[in-house]
C-alpha cells in the first residue's frame, strides 16, 4: 500500500545556503537573503524563475519552526540577518510588528482575494499574505479501526481515559502549529483553558519541539514508526495520506481547528530592500501560489487558485474554525506562554 509522503521537497535546515548560482561571497547587491522557517519550500524551477526574472540569487536562512523565526527576527531587529522574511504567522506577527521588525511595504498590484487576510491593524502596510490553513486535531483513522477503539471527535474526547498517551503535539513556546493548538483551546475553555491542559498532560499528551517531530517522528501515520495515532497537524494533512485505493489514513477533526495565515515582509534595515519587495510580490505570483498546496500543504490565498485533486477529496475545510482576536493575542501571548510554560514543566 502506498502512501504519499507529508515531507517537503527541499531539503530543511538550509542554514546560510544559495538556492540556485552566485556563493556566499557574492556581491550582496545581486543577493535576496530570505529568512524563514524549517518548512520552506519551492520547487526548483520557482526559484530560478524569480532569479532569472528579477537579476538576483535567492538565499535562504532557515531554521526552526515559525515561532523560532518570530523570536529570532524580534532578537536581530537592530541588525537583521536578511532582507526577506517569510513565515511569521497570525500567532506570532503582531509581536515582530510592534517591535518594528518590518518595514513599510505593500505590493503595487494585490490579487483577489488576498486582502482578506490581511493581518487586522496591519491591513496589508508591513505584512503581505501569502498562505493559511488550519491547525487541526488529526487522527489515525486505520489505528482507531485495528484497535476497535472509538475516535476521538471534540477537544473534550482527549482528557478521556480511553486516549491516555495517544496524543502528541508541538510545544506552544517553539511552534506555531503548537501556539495555534494553545489557542484553539483558549478560544474553547476560556479563561478555563490551564484546567484543560493539566487534564490533557494528566492524560498522557506529549510535547515535541516542532511539527516534524510530533508528525514525521511519533505519529503512527507519520511515515516513521511512532506510536501515537493522535496528531496536532493541518487540515490539509490527510490529503498526503492517500493509498492506492483512493482513500486516505487519516482525518482531521474539524471541531478543533485555529486559522493559521502566514506572511511575507521586507526587514527594516535590509541590505537589499529592492530585491526584498521582488521576492514579496513574487510569493504572489500565480505559480508559486499553484506551487503551494503541494510544496508546503498550504492553502493558497489568491482566488480561484486551483488545488491538487486530492485536497478536493480529502482537505475539507472548517466552516467555523476557532479564533481569538489578534488584539487579545498580542495582549496575553506572553502571559499564556508562561502560565503554559509552567504547567508542561511540572
Amino acid at each position: 500500500m502506498r502512501k504519499r509522503a507529508f515531507i517537503p521537497i527541499l531539503a530543511l535546515g538550509l542554514g546560510a545556503c544559495s538556492l540556485a548560482g552566485g556563493s556566499d561571497d557574492g556581491d550582496q547587491a545581486e543577493q535576496v537573503v530570505l529568512v524563514t522557517h524549517e518548512s520552506f519550500a519551492l520547487p526548483d524551477e520557482l526559484v530560478a524563475e524569480f532569479e532569472d526574472e528579477s537579476g538576483y540569487t535567492l538565499k535562504v536562512q532557515a531554521a526552526g519552526d515559525a515561532g523560532t523565526l518570530a523570536n529570532k527576527l524580534v532578537l536581530t531587529k537592530d541588525d537583521p540577518t536578511g532582507d526577506v522574511a517569510f513565515g511569521v504567522d497570525n500567532t506570532f506577527a503582531s509581536r515582530a510588528l510592534t517591535e518594528g521588525v518590518f518595514a513599510d511595504y505593500t505590493p503595487a498590484e494585490v490579487p483577489a482575494g488576498v486582502a482578506g487576510y490581511d493581518l487586522p491593524g496591519d491591513d496589508g502596510s508591513h505584512l503581505t499574505p501569502v498562505d493559511n490553513g488550519n491547525v487541526c486535531v488529526n487522527i489515525d483513522t486505520t489505528w482507531f479501526a485495528s484497535h476497535g477503539l472509538p475516535a476521538p471527535t471534540t477537544l473534550d474526547d482527549l482528557t478521556k481515559p480511553a486516549y491516555q498517551d495517544l496524543l502528541v503535539t508541538p510545544g506552544a513556546t517553539t511552534s506555531s502549529p503548537g501556539m495555534a493548538f494553545l489557542l484553539a483551546t483558549i478560544a474553547t475553555y476560556g479563561d478555563g483553558w490551564p484546567d484543560y491542559w493539566k487534564a490533557l498532560l494528566a492524560n498522557g499528551a506529549e510535547i515535541t519541539d516542532g511539527w516534524s517531530d510530533a508528525y514525521e517522528v511519533d505519529f503512527t501515520q507519520g511515515g516513521g514508526s511512532g506510536n501515537r495515532p493522535i496528531v496536532v497537524s493541518y487540515d490539509s494533512s490527510p490529503a498526503f495520506t492517500v493509498t492506492d485505493d483512493g482513500s486516505s489514513t487519516t482525518k482531521a477533526l474539524l471541531d478543533t481547528c485555529f486559522t493559521q495565515v502566514e506572511y511575507a515582509g521586507v526587514l527594516a534595515g535590509a541590505e537589499n530592500p529592492d530585491g526584498a519587495k521582488a521576492f514579496v510580490d513574487f510569493l504572489l505570483s500565480p505559480e508559486v501560489q499553484a506551487a503551494l498546496p503541494e510544496a508546503m500543504y498550504v492553502f493558497p490565498v489568491v482566488d480561484g487558485t486551483s488545488l491538487p485533486e486530492d485536497w478536493a477529496a480529502h482537505a475539507p475545510r472548517p466552516t467555523a474554525p476557532l479564533t481569538v482576536a489578534p488584539e487579545q493575542i498580542d495582549a496575553h501571548r506572553d502571559e499564556w506562554l508562561r502560565t503554559w510554560s509552567d504547567l508542561v514543566s511540572q
